[in-house]
């Protein structure tokens, strides 16, 4: 078999992709950079900027670049984590780690305290806990007067994503209305906000989930082992493998099996199903993601599957 890696004009052969891969479509990899840079830089502009880093492997590569884009200085941001509570340990462990390596503020909020003080209200103690980050998120974003929040979104991943500007306007409340949003024609954005609202801005928006595994092979970017194959007990339910946790038992009649899996994406563990794999390396992930038919949430994300406009209506929510 035969693969090729041919965004921006680069092609890769199968065979060649071990050796090759810290090279693969070089250019292209440059100039997303070079993009996400700019883009960070501008943030400078901003005195109240935060980076929302939950340990994922694209706040992993949008982190880095951002240690880039200012080094030798520190980078200008603050860390934000809106934690569910149902987090895969390993990655609340990197996500410690890494703040502490890069010595920027780690700031935490937690749906649960939301949901002690009623402003979340879910159907059982064990529902996803995923939609409900918007109200924490929007809380935090008030709590600490945040003019500007940086995330990992990317166009490719969903299409209430692929809509959205890498500059998004906001509003003390957090929805994106679309009649607020500006213009970025030729690469210029504008950054200006009014007396109560804020910036969500995404400097991966052009990103693919290929260009991600190939930017990690080549900077050689730490990632919690989840996305690495591992075995692990699932229950084979509805063309996903669910995990069994705690929080996610086999239902009745469901027979679990102990099989060689990874994550593509790692989020709440109740709505976040990994794929078989034995990709024991971002290489041999890089690999895989050039043969994927399905996208990394229409294949992982059990919420995103059941509710096609589960994610426009979380945009409007302000989840991202």
């Amino acid at each position: 078999m035969r693969l090729a890696y041919e965004h921006g004009g680069a092609l890769m052969a199968g065979e060649a992709l071990e050796a090759q891969a810290p090279h693969v479509a070089a250019a292209r990899l440059d100039r997303l950079e070079a993009e996400a840079v700019h883009i960070l830089r501008e943030l400078a502009f901003y005195e109240r900027a935060a980076i929302m880093f939950s340990g994922g492997k694209d706040s992993a590569v949008l982190l880095h670049v951002a240690i880039k884009a200012f080094a030798p200085a520190r980078a200008p941001f603050r860390l934000l984590h809106i934690d569910t509570g149902h987090n895969y340990p390993e990655v609340i462990a990197y996500r410690d780690a890494r703040a502490k390596e890069t010595g920027l503020t780690l700031i935490v909020r937690e749906v649960e305290d939301s949901i002690r003080r009623g402003s979340v209200r879910l159907a059982s103690a064990t529902a996803s806990r995923n939609a409900a980050q918007a109200v924490t998120l929007t809380e935090a974003q008030q709590e600490f007067e945040f003019d500007a929040l940086i995330g990992g979104a990317r166009r490719d991943e969903e299409k209430a994503r692929a809509k959205e500007r890498i500059f998004s306007h906001r509003d003390a409340f957090a929805p994106g209305s679309p009649r607020a949003q500006r213009p970025e024609l030729w690469g210029l954005y504008n950054r200006h906000i009014g007396v109560g609202e804020n910036m969500r801005v995404f400097p991966l928006s052009n990103w693919t989930e290929a260009d991600i595994w190939a930017y990690i092979v080549r900077e050689r970017i730490e990632l919690p082992s989840l996305y690495f194959t591992h075995e692990r007990d699932v229950v084979r339910r509805d063309g996903l493998l669910f995990p069994v946790t705690q929080l996610t038992p086999p239902q009745e009649g469901e027979v679990a099996e102990r099989i060689k899996v990874r994550f593509r994406t790692v989020g709440d563990i109740t709505c976040t199903c990994p794929v078989e794999s034995f990709a024991a390396d971002a290489i041999d992930v890089l690999t895989e993601t050039l043969t994927a038919a399905v996208s990394e949430r229409g294949a992982t994300r059990m919420d995103d599957r059941a509710n096609a406009a589960a994610m426009e209506r979380r945009k409007l929510e302000g989840y991202f």
